[in-house]
């Protein structure tokens, strides 16, 4: 999405950039990813509820700037994600799983939805409308509130939902909004666009402590202003977008989350797409499907468990650290060895720390905030680990683990024996 202009369907599909496209290709990804987390082959299962929530849905159509070419926008991508889970969760089931999701399409602009509109019904759509496709001509934060509540009816229990609120610019969705849903609805993730570039590329102080308050962001500067940070530092840009996105997930109150930035082809990222969720176990998903979609990420943190405390961006870090270039760590098989060394050195301190150890599904819950790295990284760490009879890995019966493929949640990691005498000794 480009920060200085909106996308607009009064004359046809609206024009898009490549590197706009990176929010599709993660959709697509995690939709399928998630569905095959939560409705694994053989778990046997009647049914299957969920709400899909397109907050700034557009006109379900584009054409791309360079090559002309017609891109399918994110209602039909979730509506293509639903046909997909259904083939592949139940082509091997003698029962199938009936797959109850509910749609709500929401654009404000008129002509726009009524572009939508025609859009789903020239695919085939038109008899869902009204029953499981809601496509609503307002805006988001107007309908928000009676879909929540419409969420917490259909699932009282956990109040499964995805958010795709791919918002234009910073203040059409304030933290308040995310903390509602995430409040209210334990099963819900937001998946958020902030478009960082909007608020700093012709920000003065003003114009930021306005946008902080739009975005009901609280500053986070202390004592030092926007504009003594912008006149006196060279890597202003940096040091600020890692501080605004420090204070906007705190805000946001999720408990996991990714902090990665979809880049440009000038290095920095332009826009964020931050997701947002209560359990670990989503956010373990997003995060593969980042290492998946390497080429789209980017972020200015180290490759261990202190990433998110590092996203202050040290240019003499960048040149010294494995896998960090001049535009940062990027999420390729240079990055994967350099997050694995990490853990490997600092998963220990963690370990030895606890007498009696930690749990796998601990340190993983408690660490998975601070690092680029997934659970697969985390096993091929742990199981090195082991190698080197650095930890030990134990099962709930006792068993030692001899490496991390097959480590469970309640694997507790501890200390090795010959070290543990030896302290005692010492």
């Amino acid at each position: 999405m480009s920060t200085k202009e909106r996308y607009s369907w009064k004359n046809g599909p609206a024009k898009i950039k490549q590197h706009s496209l990176a929010k599709h290709q993660i959709l697509r990804s995690y939709l399928s990813a998630y569905f095959q987390t939560l409705v694994p082959d053989g778990q046997p299962r009647d049914e299957f509820k969920l709400t899909l929530v397109d907050g700034f849905a557009g006109g379900g159509l584009y054409v791309h700037e360079d090559t002309k070419e017609l891109i399918k926008g994110s209602p039909l991508i979730l509506l293509e994600a639903e046909k997909e889970a259904d083939f592949k969760i139940n082509q091997n089931r003698a029962k199938p799983v009936r797959l109850d999701i509910t749609h709500f399409f929401i654009e404000s602009e008129s002509a726009t939805c009524a572009f939508l509109r025609d859009v789903l019904i020239k695919e085939g759509y038109q008899n869902r409308f009204g029953n499981s496709i809601h496509i609503l001509n307002n805006r988001f934060q107007d309908k928000a509130k009676d879909i929540i509540d419409f969420i917490k009816r259909k699932s009282p229990r956990n109040g499964r939902s995805i958010f795709i609120l791919d918002q234009f610019g910073y203040s059409e969705v304030p933290t308040s909004l995310v903390r509602q849903i995430l409040s209210t609805l334990p099963g819900a993730e937001v998946i958020l666009t902030f478009a960082v570039d909007s608020i700093l590329t012709f920000a003065d102080q003003k114009n930021f402590d306005n946008a902080l308050n739009k975005a009901e962001i609280p500053n986070f500067l202390k004592e030092r202003s926007f504009q003594e940070i912008k006149d006196n530092d060279a890597h202003w840009r940096l040091y600020i977008q890692s501080g605004l996105y420090a204070s906007l997930v705190r805000a946001c109150q999720a408990r996991y989350f990714t902090p990665f930035f979809i880049r440009n082809k000038g290095g920095h990222g332009d826009y964020w797409l931050i997701h947002l969720s209560q359990h670990y176990r989503a956010r373990d998903v997003m995060a593969a499907v980042h290492w998946k979609n390497w080429n789209y990420f980017i972020h200015y943190g180290g490759a261990g468990l202190d990433m998110f405390n590092m996203l202050g961006y040290d240019p003499s870090f960048d040149r010294q650290f494995t896998g960090q270039g001049h535009l940062g760590f990027e999420f390729d098989d240079v990055a994967r060895k350099a997050s694995i060394e990490a853990l490997m050195k600092e998963i220990p301190k963690f370990i030895y720390a606890c007498e009696e150890g930690v749990s796998y599904e601990a340190l993983f819950s408690s660490t998975c905030n601070g690092t680029p790295a997934y659970s697969s990284i985390y096993q091929e760490a742990l199981g090195q680990l082991c190698l080197q009879k650095e930890i030990e890995i134990v099962g709930t019966d006792g068993s030692i683990r001899r490496s991390g493929n097959n480590i469970k949640l309640s694997d507790r990691i501890v200390a090795p024996s010959q070290r543990q005498l030896f302290s005692l000794d010492f």
